[in-house]
């Protein structure tokens, strides 16, 4: 029996149980071989007599599958480990998300916005175009607001692929039938799922949105769940999301690319304010409970300019006044060499020590220069650059291909390790597998409008 503060693999202490099933649990831990110990998620299948074999088969997917998706929207993989105790325990270590999921939203009486809801469609699609368009295509096959978190850092994201499915080794193959009643789709319960049979759980999820009621309690009529008569939607956005949800796969859009493409063509739905002009359209950003202007703020030093072809950014280094954390260091530096000064000529006899003290000066202050040097961003529709000109010397950070950046958001991140660790505000990008830090340190207003503008720029669905 697994109870909190048991330690798993001599590494995972257990806090405390974010969900039981029969054979199943899923549990909030501690990495407790990192410092600080980090939390993680760790689901746990037990070999006992009310598992079923597809049950098996499923988690080994899902940690087979997980090992080699790497997209900022999905818990990243971590470990995965068997058991051996009265009973046999498969467990699967994941990344910890906190927020809430859209479930505990609406159970809480959340009422989203169309705007609200355009965005968490749009940031899902994203998504889903990455899963669909990995060769050979992952289908999630149980996407319900139980399983969408909206994150502490405004983003959404993905998770329990218990039932994903790797279409290339199922064709041909016996499928197993699963899904959540109300969110699958017809082919699916028939064990014949497509990517547009997770459009249809997108459709499903944006109807309990918009209605706050379970589409498996709503009306149906010809099998199409019927809401309409519950929503105050733009006609063209209600029209939309009444064909993610068409029971018949081939009236549904036939991709989640061409699903987003056809909702970006859609005007938002103007909102009116007495004596104030309409709402600008939503951010195609992850700002998802909050609406934020992403005009250029106030004070703001980054400087951009831009054309169809260019884009170019540069972030000044800190500003002046906070150079006087630098009086310390030159206070410390001149403490130091008084005290030395005595004994100077006694150092002169081993040039090493004195050869290694000068070093750590010498890279002290490097370190200080290079972190108030501004930083320079060049992109082109061909490749991007990003560098720092120390003494007038281009010296690049990071260079890659335009084509492989797949999204850019902020968020905030940990640096350093031990007892130097730290946390700044980023805007990161996402390029193939990697993420590369632009703007550390910058006020989370500025990193919120540099993002935009990359975004926009580089035209990310």
């Amino acid at each position: 029996m697994l109870q909190p503060g048991q330690i798993l693999q001599n590494r995972y202490q257990l806090d405390r149980s974010l969900g039981k099933a029969v054979g199943r649990q899923t549990w909030l831990a501690q990495d407790i071989s990192l410092q600080p110990p980090e939390p993680v998620v760790v689901k746990l299948l037990s070999l006992g007599d009310g598992m079923q074999w597809e049950d098996l088969k499923l988690f080994e997917r899902e940690t087979l599958v997980l090992k080699q998706l790497n997209h900022p929207q999905i818990p990243k993989y971590r470990d995965s480990f068997t058991i051996e105790d009265r009973l046999f325990w498969f467990g699967l270590v994941q990344d910890y998300l906190p927020g809430e999921s859209l479930k505990q939203l609406l159970q809480q009486g959340k009422h989203f916005s169309e705007n609200q809801v355009r965005q968490i469609a749009t940031s899902l699609l994203k998504l889903l175009i990455y899963l669909h368009e990995l060769s050979p295509p992952v289908l999630h096959r149980d996407i319900k607001p139980s399983n969408v978190i909206l994150g502490e850092d405004k983003r959404v994201y993905l998770v329990d692929f218990g039932a994903v499915q790797n279409r290339a080794a199922a064709e041909g193959a016996t499928l197993t039938v699963v899904g959540t009643y109300g969110y699958a789709p017809i082919e699916q319960f028939g064990g014949r799922a497509v990517p547009a049979s997770d459009l249809y759980g997108l459709g499903a999820t944006l109807i309990h949105l918009v209605t706050g009621v379970s589409p498996a309690e709503l009306p149906q009529k010809d099998l199409r769940i019927q809401f309409g008569d519950r929503t105050s939607l733009n006609p063209t956005f209600e029209q939309w999301i009444s064909r993610l949800a068409e029971p018949d796969v081939d009236n549904r859009f036939p991709s989640a690319r061409e699903a987003l493409a056809a909702m970006q063509d859609q005007p938002p739905k103007p909102v009116y304010r007495v004596q104030s002009p309409p709402l600008p359209p939503p951010a195609p950003l992850q700002e998802i409970i909050e609406t934020r202007s992403f005009t250029a703020p106030t004070g703001a030093n980054i400087t951009v300019q831009q054309s169809p072809e260019n884009l170019s950014i540069t972030i000044p280094g800190p500003n002046r006044w906070q150079l006087l954390l630098l009086i310390p260091i030159g206070v410390a530096l001149t403490i130091l060499g008084a005290m030395f000064s005595p004994v100077l000529p006694y150092l002169m006899a081993s040039f090493s020590v004195v050869f290694f003290v000068i070093l750590i000066v010498v890279l002290l202050v490097v370190m200080i220069y290079w972190e108030f040097l501004p930083t320079f961003a060049e992109f082109n529709q061909q490749e991007y650059c990003i560098y720092k000109r120390p003494f007038g010397w281009l010296i690049s950070i990071d260079i890659g291909e335009t084509r492989a950046i797949r999204d850019v958001f902020q968020t905030v991140k940990t640096f350093g390790s031990g007892k130097n660790r730290y946390e700044a505000r980023v805007v990161v990008l996402q390029v193939g597998r990697t993420e590369v830090f632009l703007g550390k340190g910058l006020s989370e207003e500025n990193c919120y409008w540099l993002a935009e503008v990359l975004h926009r720029w580089l035209r990310l669905n």
